[in-house]
């Protein structure tokens, strides 16, 4: 690689002597040298050379524009040079401005070329550390912008700025999964005007992914209106399974409200029914070259999709599994009961998650007793339930227990459509 250096001198016999001391340099391509007599000349090579000078080699004495002036109208040009500054022996006062004006060295008259040439090679080493440092900020400055689309901002600045700190290929991992899904949301589609649909669209996924990274979850995808989030993937998060279950949370809160809102304008939009599940996955980027596309691949994923399913035919809007719930110290909630999903042998035990409000509520007590009357097989469950519908009628999930047992259907098994 060519250095290109300037040299900014106005005595006519410097020029020969640089030539003649560094021709092999310049002979094979290690070196090469433009010249200017003072700053005007030099500013304007640099202006018709754009990037292509590495270093300005300058003397401080000479007409027009002198070179102090020179290295001020350096600092203001966007793209920084280093700079050597050349000096009468002993003229200490000019070099020290000239170094707090950024020159990065100087050398004395008469020049040593000795001297000169060491000055110039410690510079260019000094050229190429900054200018691999730039090279590495760029780098991550790209990384990190891709990656926000995917991770929170924190863990998205941790991979720009570390790539080797997380492996993001193929691996392993204990997670936990949220799937999120709006009800009908393909028949609103159709009857929707682009115009609508797309405001509609951008606010609901910015408000949910905005949620998620608040929580440390990766964004895994976006189809349509759904999300798939994990926790504890691509970095470690011990209390992934608490973090998913306030994210749920949270996203709850935040899709009623935009229903709402939303409402008054018009437009009727369904929930957004979310499941959430813990276990191990298959995690890593599998876009293969040309795509960034991490994801997650197992039965954990699949099982939190089916949750998600699960709610239409249960009447709520969040269904988290037991293998999650045993992974919170305090969890918040009341039982479902034991899902029989679509491909699986062995029922799952299914909760609702609920806030600390919610849960101190008279309410979900008389929902526990009920529930465990149910789980009992006390044949006043059906008592119970229809005691608590009584109350509390618009509580879905304790109407769907109630037509089960109206129904003929006891205990806690759930056989889902």
């Amino acid at each position: 690689m060519t250095t290109r250096i300037l040299v900014v001198d106005d005595e006519p016999d410097l020029e020969t002597l640089i030539v003649q001391k560094f021709r092999h340099k310049i002979k094979n391509n290690s070196f090469s040298f433009l010249f200017a007599r003072d700053g005007v000349e030099a500013l304007a090579i640099l202006e018709a050379n754009g990037d292509n000078i590495d270093l300005v080699v300058t003397d401080i004495n000479m007409p027009r524009m002198d070179g102090l002036s020179l290295l001020q109208k350096l600092q203001d040009r966007e793209q920084r040079l280093s700079t050597i500054i050349v000096s009468a022996y002993g003229d200490m006062s000019n070099i020290r401005t000239a170094m707090n004006r950024g020159a990065f060295d100087f050398v004395t008259k008469p020049i040593d070329f000795h001297d000169f040439e060491t000055t110039i090679a410690k510079t260019i080493r000094h050229i190429e550390i900054m200018r691999d440092a730039r090279e590495r900020q760029a780098i991550a400055e790209r990384a990190h912008a891709a990656l926000s689309r995917y991770f929170s901002p924190n863990l998205a600045q941790r991979l720009a700025n570390n790539d080797a700190e997380i492996d993001l290929g193929g691996q392993r991992r204990e997670i936990a999964c949220l799937f999120t899904d709006i009800a009908n949301f393909t028949a609103l589609v159709e009857a929707l005007e682009p115009n609508v649909l797309g405001p509609l669209l951008n606010q609901y996924l910015t408000g949910m992914t905005d949620i998620v990274f608040a929580h440390d979850g990766t964004v895994a995808k976006i189809i349509g209106d759904a999300l798939h989030v994990l926790f504890g993937a691509p970095g470690e998060q011990p209390d992934r399974a608490s973090r998913a279950v306030g994210c749920a949370l949270a996203l709850d809160n935040y899709a009623q409200a935009f229903r709402e809102s939303w409402l008054k304008k018009g437009i009727s939009l369904g929930v957004t029914r979310m499941g959430v599940h813990a276990g191990p996955a298959i995690v890593g980027n599998f876009g293969g070259g040309r795509f960034f596309d991490y994801t997650a691949y197992g039965d954990t994923i699949n099982t939190a999709a089916r949750l998600e399913a699960a709610n239409k035919q249960l009447g709520t809007r969040i269904c988290v599994s037991a293998p999650l719930v045993s992974r919170i110290e305090a969890f918040r909630g009341r039982p479902i009961g034991d899902l029989m999903l679509r491909g699986k042998t062995k029922a799952l035990r299914a909760f609702e998650p609920l806030t600390e409000e919610q849960f101190k509520r008279p309410e979900t007590k008389s929902y526990l007793e009920a529930f465990s009357k149910l789980e009992a097989g006390d044949p006043q469950a059906l008592a119970a339930f229809a005691a608590y519908v009584g109350g509390q009628p618009n509580d879905q999930l304790a109407s769907f227990h109630l037509k089960r047992l109206l129904n003929g259907a006891t205990g806690t098994q759930i056989a889902l459509d």
